[in-house]
């Protein structure tokens, strides 16, 4: 097996491990507490002409939506990983290589929105290699 793949099957394995573990953070992370559903009125979302009252529960709700949706995601990416012997050799390596490099590449950038501690440099790091290896991959 050679380097990119071995690191593929690895990959693969961590990222379908994140994805499960990842559907568990709202409760981890104790967003009932961070978020609280009541509290003082929101201001109003606003779209050119649509205009909703928003509600701390809608933003609760919301950050339960994402956090699922980016689980899903990274469940999806994993089991690509491990399947990888079906894509490797199709004229889709080049598609999924660089979608895949190019999430790993905005997750990285945006873990500064976490913050900036050391903790969140080695993550930036971290999801930066994932996807420079997707896109040594997409690309060999």
């Amino acid at each position: 097996m050679s380097i990119s793949r071995l690191l593929l099957t690895a990959a693969g394995v961590f990222t379908l491990a994140l994805g499960i573990l990842h559907f568990f953070f709202p409760l981890l992370l104790d967003f009932a507490h961070a978020i609280p559903r009541e509290g003082n009125a929101l201001k109003p979302f606003r779209l050119s002409l649509i205009s909703y009252q928003t509600k701390r529960s809608d933003v609760y709700g919301i950050a339960w939506v994402m956090n699922h949706a980016a689980s899903f995601v990274l469940v999806s990416i994993g089991v690509l990983y491990l399947n990888w012997m079906a894509w490797i050799e199709s004229p889709l390596k080049l598609t999924i290589g660089l979608w895949i490099a190019g999430w790993w590449l905005l997750r990285a950038v945006s873990q500064l929105y976490v913050g900036k501690r050391p903790v969140d440099w080695f993550f930036v790091g971290w999801f930066a290699l994932l996807g420079v290896i997707h896109f040594a991959v997409a690309i060999q």
